[in-house]
């Protein structure tokens, strides 16, 4: 997982770990992690439901801090970061697309997409009409979002996530409220688009066949990475993605 060049790592995690309190209890949810991420890697988050996934997210977000342990981001240590600092990373740096797909629903799609945009200072520009034309909503731009079926909703969402050429994207199961053919759709769509820009992508999913759209798998058990899991049961499963059936 690691690699040999000196470019700076997007994402670099040096023994994180994070438990909960429950009364007098301490739950340990992730227990040690030692990862790094460069610029165009992508990564399949794997694991049981409860597994520290979610929770992994967001600590690399900054919506939650690790119990012990140090987050690398873009390079920087993040220890000492504050509001500021956290603000101008998931502004400038950083992309998110969600299951619940989180559109503003009062606006239309392109004032969605154009909302990332607008954090940075930024204009519409030809990558965001290269991104709605990839992403077939040029015709669809004028509508409402709540007026979209969820396929195209999500995409308005990867739009929003990708308007600002952010360096990493994280994306917490993006698929899960899709249908099969729209769920490889919107995979195939992410991650030709992340390619494109060299974006750094981590996706939790649950989907075999998501999965193997990313160039690497990450099976997170008991806290911590299952390299055997994470390499032999991706090896095992070359080929299934054009198996049926909804994951």
């Amino acid at each position: 997982m690691e690699h040999a060049n000196t470019t700076p790592h997007i994402i670099r995690l040096t023994d994180i770990s994070k438990s909960f309190v429950d009364g007098d209890k301490q739950l340990p949810v992730l227990n040690q992690l030692t990862l790094a991420l460069k610029q165009g890697d992508t990564v399949a988050l794997t694991g049981a439901s409860g597994s520290g996934k979610s929770t992994l997210l967001n600590i690399i977000a900054g919506f939650e801090y690790p119990s012990q342990g140090e987050l690398q981001l873009i390079g920087q240590s993040t220890k000492n970061w504050q509001d500021k600092q956290w603000s101008q990373f998931r502004h400038q740096q950083l992309g998110m697309v969600f299951q619940q797909f989180n559109l503003l629903t009062p606006l239309n799609v392109r004032d969605n997409i154009r909302f990332s945009l607008q954090l940075n200072r930024q204009k519409w520009n030809d990558w965001c009409d290269h991104l709605v034309d990839a992403l077939g909503l040029a015709s669809l731009l004028n509508r409402e979002v709540e007026s979209l079926s969820g396929g195209q909703q999500q995409r308005v969402a990867i739009a929003r996530a990708l308007a600002h050429q952010p360096a990493l994207l994280l994306a917490d199961e993006p698929t899960g409220n899709l249908d099969y053919n729209a769920s490889l759709e919107v995979m195939s769509l992410l991650t030709s688009l992340a390619k494109a820009q060299q974006t750094c992508v981590l996706m939790v999913t649950h989907s075999e066949e998501c999965a193997q759209y990313m160039q690497q798998r990450w099976h997170l058990e008991n806290g911590a990475i299952n390299a055997d899991y994470s390499i032999n049961h991706l090896s095992q499963t070359k080929g299934d993605i054009n198996h049926g059936g909804q994951a």
